[in-house]
């Protein structure tokens, strides 16, 4: 287990420089590719009301006069040991992690990012729990009882989440609970250290209104799963051997079907984190979604690919995390 874990941890680092090399590419090396010149790059980090002392100082701290290479090293550095900017005689710091310096506010974009992470990631634990738990419960009960009115009317609920959009369904949430029927006085995020239970109270739409879609979707898979699952001979075996109904569903059937639902909720989450942005504007969350919407209507770039880099490094973090799950949970992938 300890040489399939270092192998997976090997395989997530070198994905991550290829992430952070992909991410340099469409932002630094694309547009160059495509005929613009050093001026016209800085003067996108600076804004449309730039003057050619502030596009000759973001040519000069970004580098564009330099080669590529070199270019990509300084990305890569500042991420690891931070970088400075200089504006004339003044001196602005980006500390370590780096992931950007918004030109426009003169601000680091990390520290802005980890006022906001809490949120998104605090939308996504509460999402994930719901439609995981009511997902895989639907599925099994409809598997088990095919063709029963359960299973229609579980399959066609999960038929409505898969087609209704997130915005649609959070839009009819947010009017039916905080406004025809005033249940919630507001929905808003309030620190989990400062009081979990109003944490949890006050973001119990948003997670209903985003599980919607994703335990549609489970049910679905999990039904499908179980279906195939519960035919098998060795189902039909432990059956003969005289083992209990629920042993036989729980422990054979059902951890079976959890092996691709555990590779497919890995992805769902770590994406989920990074692009919960429907429904942080319609509940008004200012989570990482809504800080890189407001970042492109004001043409801010590098908080646009600070939020882009984190978002992959999460999705490439909780991939890492699956692999490990998955081999506990089937042993035989630690050889593969």
């Amino acid at each position: 287990m300890a040489a399939y874990i270092i192998r997976r941890v090997m395989g997530a680092v070198l994905l991550l420089l290829v992430v952070s090399a992909v991410t340099f590419a469409i932002f630094f090396l694309v547009p160059r590719l495509g005929g613009q010149t050093a001026t016209q790059l800085a003067t996108q980090y600076v804004g449309k009301d730039a003057n050619p002392e502030s596009i000759a100082a973001v040519k000069r701290n970004l580098g564009f006069d330099q080669p590529i290479y070199l270019q990509y090293w300084n990305y890569i550095k500042g991420l690891v040991v931070g970088a400075e900017y200089k504006f004339g005689p003044d001196v602005s710091t980006c500390n370590a992690p780096c992931f950007g310096y918004s030109f426009k506010n003169h601000v680091e974009v990390w520290p802005q990012l980890l006022q906001r992470i809490p949120v998104s990631f605090s939308l996504a634990v509460g999402a994930a729990v719901i439609w995981v738990i009511s997902g895989v419960t639907i599925g099994v009960v409809s598997a088990l009882r095919k063709g029963s009115p359960i299973d229609r009317i579980s399959m066609i609920i999960a038929l409505a989440g898969v087609s209704l959009p997130i915005f649609f369904t959070g839009q009819v949430i947010n009017a039916l609970f905080v406004y025809e029927i005033p249940v919630w006085d507001s929905v808003e995020y309030i620190p989990f250290t400062e009081n979990p239970a109003d944490w949890a109270w006050h973001l119990v739409l948003p997670w209903i209104s985003l599980a919607f879609l994703f335990s549609a979707l489970y049910a679905r898979l999990t039904r499908a799963g179980m279906l195939e699952t519960m035919g098998e001979d060795y189902i039909r075996t432990a059956r003969a051997k005289g083992l209990r109904e629920r042993t036989v569903v729980t422990k054979h059937g059902l951890r079976a079907t959890l092996t691709p639902i555990v590779t497919i909720f890995g992805m769902d989450f770590g994406l989920l984190v990074g692009s919960a942005v429907l429904t942080e504007t319609v509940f008004g969350l200012q989570g990482i979604g809504a800080y890189a919407i407001q970042a492109i209507r004001d043409n801010d770039l590098p908080i646009v690919m600070g939020v882009t880099l984190v978002a992959a490094f999460f999705i490439v973090f909780c991939n890492l995390v699956v692999d490990v799950v998955y081999a506990a949970i089937d042993p035989r992938v630690r050889y593969s």
